[in-house]
C-alpha cells in the first residue's frame, strides 16, 4: 500500500512501556526513512530520578528537553518535502512529564524554557498515540528489564496514562491516530503491522481510532 505523500513527519507517542520505540523502528524500516529516537540512557540524571524523584526531577526534565529540541531541529521544513522522518517522541508533549514530577516553582521555570524553545519544533503531520492499561504497561516494563525502570510503579503509570489522555483530548495542532495497543503486537505479528499501515493510509479525518477486539 502506498504511504501518503502528505505524511513527511510522523511521531509515535504514548506512556512508558506502550511500545512506541518498537513501532517507530518498524515504520522507519518499512519506509526506509530517517528515524529519531529518544536516548534515555544518555541522561545522567535518570537513574537517580527513579530513586529520588523530588531531588532529581528538574535536572532530568531539562536534560530531556534540550535533547529533544536538538533532535527535532533536524526535521527542517525543506527536508520534509524530500524524505519522511519517524520519531518515537513528540516535543509538544514534553511538559506532560514535567507537570507530574516538578514542584510549582520548578515547573514555572521549566515552562519558560520550554516555551522559548517550542517555536523551533515542527508539528508532526501525524501523531500515532498508543494506549494500554497501567497493568499492561507494568507487565511490559518488567518484561524488558531495563535497570533504571525498576522504580516505575503502576500508580505512576496510571497518572501518566491519565495525563496523556488529557493532553491528546485537547491537542488539535495536527492529525492523531489513537491506537489501543493491548491486543496488538506489531513486532511479532506482521499482520497487525499491516493492519495499522492500512488504517494510516485510509485516514481522512484529524482524529481517528484503531483497535482490535471488543
Amino acid at each position: 500500500m502506498q504511504w501518503p505523500e502528505r505524511l513527511r513527519y510522523v511521531a509515535v507517542e504514548g506512556p512508558i512501556g506502550v511500545g512506541k520505540t518498537s513501532l517507530a523502528r518498524l515504520l522507519a524500516t518499512h519506509l526506509e526513512c530517517e528515524l529519531l529516537l529518544e536516548d534515555p540512557g544518555a541522561n545522567p540524571f535518570l537513574a537517580s530520578f527513579y530513586d529520588e524523584p523530588e531531588r532529581h526531577a528538574l535536572a532530568t526534565q531539562l536534560f530531556f528537553l534540550f535533547q529533544r529540541i536538538d533532535q527535532v531541529r533536524q526535521v527542517q521544513q525543506g527536508d520534509l518535502f524530500r524524505s519522511t522522518t519517524v520519531a518515537d517522541f513528540f516535543f509538544a508533549k514534553d511538559p506532560l512529564f514535567a507537570q507530574l514530577t516538578l514542584s510549582d516553582g520548578e515547573f514555572a521555570l521549566y515552562r519558560k524554557i520550554h516555551d522559548h524553545l517550542a517555536p523551533q519544533a515542527p508539528v508532526p503531520d501525524l501523531v500515532i498515540y498508543l494506549q494500554a492499561s497501567p497493568r499492561v504497561l507494568v507487565e511490559r516494563v518488567r518484561r524488558r528489564g531495563i535497570g533504571y525502570e525498576r522504580g516505575v510503579t503502576e500508580a505512576y503509570l496510571s497518572k501518566l496514562s491519565e495525563a496523556y489522555t488529557r493532553f491528546f483530548h485537547e491537542y488539535d495542532a495536527g492529525p492523531v491516530l489513537v491506537v489501543n495497543s493491548e491486543r496488538l503486537n506489531f513486532v511479532d505479528r506482521p499482520e497487525d503491522f499491516r493492519l495499522l499501515l492500512r488504517r494510516i493510509t485510509e485516514m481522512r479525518g484529524t482524529r481517528e481510532f484503531f483497535s482490535l477486539g471488543p
